[in-house]
């Protein structure tokens, strides 16, 4: 076939020294990148007799898809549920920042809030493509307000709505556009959610089941109707029983549609989850497994009081608490550290700590064609790892983004 002038003509850049994670395994060889995408060596050889222009030696790294975030609530200050004047530049404030962490692509979340703050928040994130600038934007993830008083967690309850006789309009009403939204959180056994599901899910939208007190048969049926995600497994839903094991109940359920997957957010920060909870869950449904940080302003920042939405935070180490109570309220851990207390609370193996981070999120969005692979013709957005899972450098489609300088910082 005849290779394409334009694209032949790109720089090359070869990665070599390095182990590559692909097909699930870390393999000894090297990583080609041409305009931002993962190369076939073999057609660039035989099909168009082409060779490397950069060589790049790896030092014996390990090179892994980018991390994808799909719940995080803010960081360094910034609170994506705060109507600013100056909240796009506090997006790319995150999204600059959180490239140390290893995180190359996120999905913005708001807490319940009220329509207000949506309509004038939702008009200010666009999707987006990574790069030096910082890393890429899938689109919202909005967490409520249609969720249960009874699991609110951190969400404030004057916020919370129910689904009224224009179900799926009011949803409408309340977020005024879901032109830049990929994922919704919602409690399923509010009356009409099943109609709602089926109305973002015919949109591409993410449906995902959390702040819920359902029972299994509610969850099954709410899978049926499109859900394919379970916001922070075990916080914020009914505790696992063994006649009703509720919502955890979907990690086993025989009533999940052929050919289907649910998948389930965890915050693996060690306070969030009990590393037995983390390894029981993981067992029972390792494909499934999504590593989200559940970050919020406060990530990043000395302890002290933070902002999550309309409420008021403390932290104190890693335990973050509704002011002057001790509920839970998001998480201040970064991605790496979630994928390195992963990996060390059940004993997996590398590779399965990685696609956690990277492989699972992309296919819960239905995006693993590009991201969350290092398959060939997927963007080359990738990290180099130490063996202990330490960031050294991020790349966004094959262009470094950020490295560790020679102090560590």
């Amino acid at each position: 076939m005849p290779s394409n002038k334009s694209v032949s003509d790109a720089p090359i850049v070869q990665f070599t020294n390095c182990r590559i994670l692909r097909d699930h395994q870390l393999q000894r060889e090297d990583l080609w990148v041409r305009e931002g995408k993962i190369l076939d060596p073999e057609k660039l050889f035989f099909d168009e007799k082409g060779s490397a222009d950069v060589q790049l030696d790896c030092k014996d790294s390990i090179i892994a898809p980018g991390f994808i975030d799909v719940q995080i609530n803010g960081g360094f200050g910034v609170d994506f549920s705060l109507a600013t004047d100056d909240f796009k530049s506090g997006i790319d404030l995150v999204s600059q920042k959180i490239l140390s962490h290893g995180v190359t692509s996120f999905c913005p979340t708001l807490v319940t809030s009220p329509p207000s703050v949506y309509h004038q928040v939702l008009p200010q994130i666009s999707v987006r493509n990574g790069g030096a600038h910082g890393a890429g934007i899938l689109g919202a993830h909005l967490e409520g307000p249609f969720i249960s008083k009874e699991k609110k967690g951190a969400h404030p309850e004057h916020c919370l709505r129910t689904f009224e006789a224009g179900a799926f309009q009011d949803l409408l009403a309340t977020y005024g556009s879901l032109d830049c939204v990929q994922i919704v959180t919602l409690a399923p056994e509010m009356r009409r959610s099943s109609e709602v599901i089926q109305e973002l899910t015919k949109r591409g939208i993410c449906v995902s089941l959390g702040h819920s007190v359902a029972n299994l048969s509610q969850a099954e049926e709410a899978v049926q109707h499109g859900a394919t995600f379970i916001t922070h497994l075990f916080n914020a839903m009914l505790p696992f029983h063994h006649r009703d094991p509720g919502i955890v109940g979907l990690l086993t359920s025989d009533k999940i549609p052929a050919g289907r997957r649910v998948f389930y957010g965890m915050i693996s920060d060690g306070i969030h989850t009990n590393p037995a909870a983390l390894r029981i869950a993981h067992r029972a449904h390792p494909k499934g497994l999504v590593l989200v940080t559940d970050a919020i302003a406060g990530m990043g920042l000395a302890p002290g009081r933070h902002t999550l939405g309309q409420q008021v935070v403390e932290i104190d180490g890693l335990n973050t608490y509704i002011a002057g109570t001790k509920t839970l309220s998001g998480s201040v851990a970064t991605m790496d550290t979630c994928v390195r207390h992963f990996q060390e609370a059940t004993g997996c193996s590398v590779e399965t700590a990685l696609e956690a981070a990277s492989l699972h999120p992309a296919q819960l969005l239905g995006i693993e064609h590009k991201k969350g692979t290092l398959n060939y013709d997927s963007d080359a957005d990738f990290l180099m790892l130490n063996d202990n899972l330490y960031v050294q450098a991020t790349y966004i489609a094959g262009e470094e983004v950020w490295r560790q300088d020679a102090s560590g910082m």
